[in-house]
């Protein structure tokens, strides 16, 4: 039997290039132009969608060379194709610093996954209080399990972070900001902390992303986002992914192909395709939210509204410092409303879909009360009235902000009639 064609092959760890002539290139250019091989693309402008189980070689002597572990070489379906190399290649293209980005099947395997890969029996977790709450759950029914103790940590309180270090913190996970409550933290100062200590950084990126906050250059080892949200935007897959350097890039990927961990050519074409748009649909949400957030500040409903992009609002400082962007997640909190008149504000919207997830082209509202997910910081914070707890979340999506604003001014409306 004659020997048999093979694919064109290459690495698909995604090592940045600026460009032509050593020109820099623009968010919105790089997120067109990322992992567009031409070895993947061919003569199309996308990768085609490889659906493939069984990777076949062309002789014994082909299979007996094996393939190195990278991708960008075929193996085994596992090991992913020309599709998921794309999406990991983009992705890697758009965090300065990292040199790999493994593919995980949804944002919370991300973190575990990450998590266990730098982490060992009797190792201690530091966790920001405002962790998002699949987040915590991991903590307690997985990693404890393994051996792995967690502690809670206010990610505020940078003066005294490094008091929470033990002989036995061996990783900090981050998420800035919480994305219910939307504090900010000062991430370059505690990782470099965390550093000096022997720990290893860890954020949950996904607010911002790498186009709003490049993490590895703020100091994190690991960069992870839930690509279910800004990276998909269209409410239509589930996928997460965590960049690093080459150190832990490598963990990483030893850890998932051991755990089997797969995502679908389909989902990761669908990524590929948000991508591209990912830096205009930010710019328009964000946009949208900082209107609409200024409008609630005005309305007598609100206690507070918690939006870092907003001049004045808490975190606003270090946002400003530490970002280059930002997008259409952030809360506010009614004043003294009951939970009933909570429910009836979220039911009363219209233009709102009532749903968790963010970062779609549909805007979403979600009630919250996290007192019971935090174990370090209180809720409601110091100096603010105790019947002032019940919040909003709100994900501003690509609709017309003076209709959004409309739907809420007739919620809150509706709330007052209770």
């Amino acid at each position: 039997m004659g020997r048999r064609s093979r694919p064109a092959q290459g690495n698909g760890r995604g090592c940045v290039k600026e460009g032509g002539k050593g020109k820099s290139r623009g968010p919105a250019t790089r997120a067109v132009e990322a992992g567009r091989r031409k070895q993947w693309t061919g003569a199309v402008v996308n990768p085609p969608i490889w659906r493939a189980s069984t990777h076949l070689y062309a002789d014994s002597a082909d299979l007996a060379a094996g393939r190195p572990d990278e991708d960008g070489h075929f193996y085994y379906g596992r090991r992913g194709s020309p599709t998921q190399w794309a999406l990991a290649d983009a992705l890697t293209q758009l965090e300065p610093g990292a040199a790999g980005t493994v593919l995980y099947p949804s944002g919370v395997s991300a973190i575990s996954g990450a998590l266990l890969a730098v982490l060992r029996a009797g190792d201690v977790l530091l966790v920001t209080d405002n962790a998002y709450e699949p987040s915590r759950m991991m903590a307690r029914a997985v990693l404890a399990d393994c051996g792995i103790e967690t502690r809670f940590f206010d990610p505020l309180d940078t003066a005294g972070f490094a008091g929470q270090f033990c002989d036995r913190t061996k990783a900090v996970l981050f998420e800035c900001p919480g994305s219910l409550t939307m504090e900010v933290g000062d991430v370059p100062a505690m990782a470099a902390t965390a550093r000096e200590k022997g720990a290893v950084s860890l954020i949950d990126n996904t607010w911002a992303s790498a186009l709003g906050f490049p993490a590895l250059e703020r100091g994190c080892d690991i960069s992870i986002m839930s690509l279910t949200k800004h990276v998909g935007g269209h409410s239509d897959l589930m996928m997460g992914s965590a960049s690093a350097d080459e150190k832990f890039y490598r963990k990483l990927r030893h850890k998932s192909q051991a755990l089997g961990v797969v995502v679908s050519p389909d989902d990761a074409a669908l990524a590929l395709r948000g991508l591209r748009t990912m830096p205009l649909r930010l710019e328009r949400s964000t946009a949208s939210a900082l209107q609409i957030a200024r409008w609630l500040t005005d309305q007598q409903q609100v206690a507070h509204v918690l939006c870092p992009l907003l001049p004045g609002a808490p975190g606003h400082a270090l946002w400003q410092r530490d970002f280059t962007g930002g997008c259409g997640l952030f809360s506010f909190v009614l004043r003294g409303a009951s939970p009933a008149q909570s429910a009836a504000f979220i039911d009363a919207l219209e233009l709102f879909g009532i749903g968790y997830s963010w970062g779609g082209f549909e805007s979403l509202a979600i009630p919250f009360d996290p007192s019971r997910a935090r174990s370090e910081t209180p809720w409601p914070p110091a100096g603010w009235q105790q019947e002032d707890r019940h919040g909003i979340r709100l994900s501003i999506g690509l609709e017309d902000p003076a209709d959004l604003i409309q739907d809420l001014h007739q919620a809150l409306d509706a709330m007052g009639k209770l």
